[in-house]
């Protein structure tokens, strides 16, 4: 009972919030009347709602990261990096995006709670580096959201159909500036955590390091995305080709983390 107090409201705060963006931006007019602070207010909401599921099921004495926990943990993550970047930048565009992935995350941890096997208590080493993953994989998160709008705003230019929600975006120069900025940053949390992962594993997990496939598919994504900020630098790789780096890098990290547990909780049972 106590759980679908906190998940409904979330889910309906989250949705409500991406609504009212949507409408506002397609409208061109996503700050009138005070819209914004209103619709903020929505979101902080239904962040501690999530916040409050979250400790529950994860916090209760061990920490749970099955399937479902490990997403709703990382949406939660992603908005509220989100929340935080709008009061800085304007990055309200991809709340429309980010608030309905949230809400189904959330749906996702209340109904499908999964047979995950909880994990013990963790030790600090752990605990740093299970943080510092969770900042890496969502800043990249947003930062692929961002890619994403990038691309539909580019190719709306190239193809002079600009309207409805892409004209309220700020202008390409500035979006590709955000996106560096959140792909620089997602690269030194997640160099942090691959270091940490490869090199201290006994340290962190108590076991000497196994190349499984959450380690290589992660070594792979650092690889792609390092290789993005060179050539953003060498080459002043912009545009369609970040968007395309960006996805890849993404997906590794993606089928890495959430492919490997998909594998082994929902096809395999374990």
């Amino acid at each position: 009972m106590t759980k679908t107090l906190l998940a409904l409201p979330a889910v309906i705060l989250y949705c409500t919030a991406a609504g009212l963006w949507w409408r506002g931006l397609k409208s061109g007019e996503p700050d009138r009347s005070g819209a914004r602070l209103g619709i903020l207010s929505l979101v902080v909401g239904a962040l501690l709602l999530h916040a409050g599921l979250l400790y529950g099921d994860l916090f209760g004495g061990v920490i749970m990261l099955g399937l479902t926990h490990a997403a709703s943990l990382v949406a939660w993550a992603v908005t509220l990096l989100f929340l935080i970047a709008t009061v800085f930048q304007p990055v309200e565009s991809l709340g429309v995006l980010i608030l309905p992935v949230a809400a189904l995350a959330v749906l996702s941890q209340w109904l499908w709670p999964g047979s995950a096997q909880p994990l013990p208590a963790a030790t600090p080493a752990q605990t740093v580096h299970i943080i510092i993953s969770v900042l890496a994989y969502s800043l990249l998160s947003v930062a692929m959201v961002q890619s994403l709008v990038l691309g539909l705003q580019e190719r709306a230019l190239h193809r002079r159909h600009v309207g409805g929600i892409l004209r309220s975006l700020p202008p390409l120069e500035t979006m590709e500036h955000l996106l560096f900025r959140m792909i620089g940053v997602g690269f030194a949390l997640l160099t942090l955590t691959v270091v940490s992962g490869v090199f201290f594993s006994e340290q962190v997990f108590g076991k000497p390091l196994r190349f499984t496939h959450h380690i290589v598919l992660s070594i792979v994504a650092w690889l792609i995305f390092g290789a993005l900020l060179a050539g953003r630098a060498r080459y002043g790789w912009r545009g369609r080709v970040a968007a395309r780096w960006t996805f890849a890098g993404f997906m590794l990290l993606l089928l890495g983390y959430f492919g490997t547990k998909f594998v082994l909780e929902v096809l395999l049972k374990r």
